[in-house]
């Protein structure tokens, strides 16, 4: 029988543990997927800049059907070839979404630049 005012022996908070571990244990898992979608985004970032520079090197060759290809092979699934300049200079810009397009608004995009051939005339 508990003696009037005074405290019991059991402390009324023995449940807060429980909540503390739920709680860790979510937050937990929100740092475990940033960091994969971290890894996820620099991974489609270089998938991105190799196609690029491959579009760029095919595009200077005069070849863009063939940098098309190589964005579909090399780029992660959905990327879009950009191909721009005059002169003696292409630009390939690649652009992709990461994830297949679970991060909203985050756009991976890379850009690289050869020299074009000598017997081959801008586009």
């Amino acid at each position: 029988m508990p003696i009037p005012g005074r405290k019991p022996d059991r402390d009324a908070d023995g449940g807060s543990v429980t909540i503390e571990a739920a709680i860790g244990l979510a937050v937990l898992a929100l740092v475990l997927a940033v960091c994969l979608a971290g890894i996820a985004c620099l991974m489609a970032q270089l998938r991105c800049a190799d196609a690029a520079r491959e579009a760029a090197r095919l595009a200077g060759r005069g070849d863009d059907a063939a940098a098309a290809q190589a964005v579909s092979a090399l780029a992660p699934a959905g990327a879009s070839l950009s191909l721009s300049g005059g002169g003696d200079l292409v630009t390939a810009t690649v652009t992709a979404a990461p994830v297949g397009g679970l991060l909203p608004g985050v756009i991976i995009e890379a850009t690289a630049s050869a020299a074009r051939e000598p017997q081959v005339s801008g586009p």
